[in-house]
């Protein structure tokens, strides 16, 4: 083999570092409605976003004087999946309890 066959000096590769990016974070937010029991949104805060019973007491609380209250904050997939499921759980209810996505 020849010499510049071998030569590598003048080609040099940087290392690329990939950037890790936090994934975007999306607030689920329950609305208030005139029909769902404070039993029932209870339950849903404590099976679907793991509360524990005084922590869903008090969302429940704000969810029926303010007319909203947030539920948790989770990736997008994750937080569409909690929205779904709440509304499946309202809809085998009976209840029209809605929630939804806000970005955070």
């Amino acid at each position: 083999m020849s010499a510049p066959d071998r030569q590598t000096g003048d080609l040099v590769e940087e290392r690329v570092v990939p950037k890790k990016d936090e994934p975007t974070l999306y607030k689920v937010i329950l609305l208030n409605d005139d029909y769902s029991t404070m039993d029932f949104v209870i339950h849903v805060l404590e099976t679907v976003f793991q509360k524990s019973p005084a922590e869903a007491y008090r969302i429940m609380m704000q969810v029926h004087q303010q007319g909203t209250g947030l539920a948790g904050v989770y990736p997008w997939e994750v937080a569409e999946t909690k929205v779904e499921t709440v509304a499946a759980m309202a809809k085998k209810a009976g209840f029209p309890l809605r929630a939804v996505t806000e970005e955070a």
